[in-house]
């Protein structure tokens, strides 16, 4: 079942939103507490780095606490923001591509297609392991991550964004401004894509 905020959060949202934008520092640190975390998860689902993903969380909200006097509202807060971390993650991403950095991804996030319920998991083995069998790990660890690359930066996106705790379909088409049917159908045929790289 898809998770969604509640009229309450909304709600709230919207509050402390307006109390920033008076001047209330302690409704924007309010607004930090509760989403730096979601920016984060942004931010490594598209770098998979640690250190660049708390990187963009502190200039997601560096941005937002600039920009917040001119926010009308016109979307929520939490999807302004998404589009914010988005967007400099993306930017970090093609970045660090260009200088060939190394990057790294979780591969235990779930794999999700159009059908609901549908959790099925690129299990690995646990990297604490023997040597021997670490090594299989490593392998496959880096096999996915090259795997991962050569995905189109669409599909690669909308797969990594699905796996971010609780964004459901709908918030990831009103975050990349697409057709609902556009992104499961961009999940489904990066998951098929990814399997099939990695002979699955």
């Amino acid at each position: 079942m898809e998770k969604s905020m509640s009229k309450e959060t909304k709600s709230d949202d919207r509050t402390l939103v307006a109390r920033a934008q008076k001047g209330d520092e302690t409704a924007f640190e309010e607004l930090v507490r509760k989403y730096s975390g979601r920016a984060y998860q942004i931010a490594y689902g598209v770098l998979g780095n640690r250190e660049d993903a708390e990187e963009i969380a502190e200039d997601t909200f560096i941005k937002i606490h600039r920009a917040l006097p001119d926010f009308r509202g016109d979307s929520e807060f939490t999807t302004w923001m998404y589009r914010i971390a988005m967007n400099l993650a993306r930017n970090k991403y093609h970045w660090n591509k260009s200088r060939a950095t190394d990057r790294h991804v979780s591969i235990d996030a779930p794999i999700e297609g159009v059908e609901e319920g549908d959790d099925r998991r690129i299990d690995l083995p646990d990297s604490t392991l023997p040597p021997d069998q670490k090594a299989v790990y490593n392998e496959l660890d880096k096999d996915l991550n090259a795997q991962l690359e050569q995905l189109p930066d669409v599909y690669r996106e909308a797969l990594v964004m699905r796996n971010i705790q609780e964004m459901s379909y709908e918030e990831i088409a009103d975050l990349l401004k697409c057709k609902l049917g556009t992104v499961k159908s961009r999940i489904a045929r990066a998951r098929d894509e990814l399997k099939k790289r990695l002979g699955l």
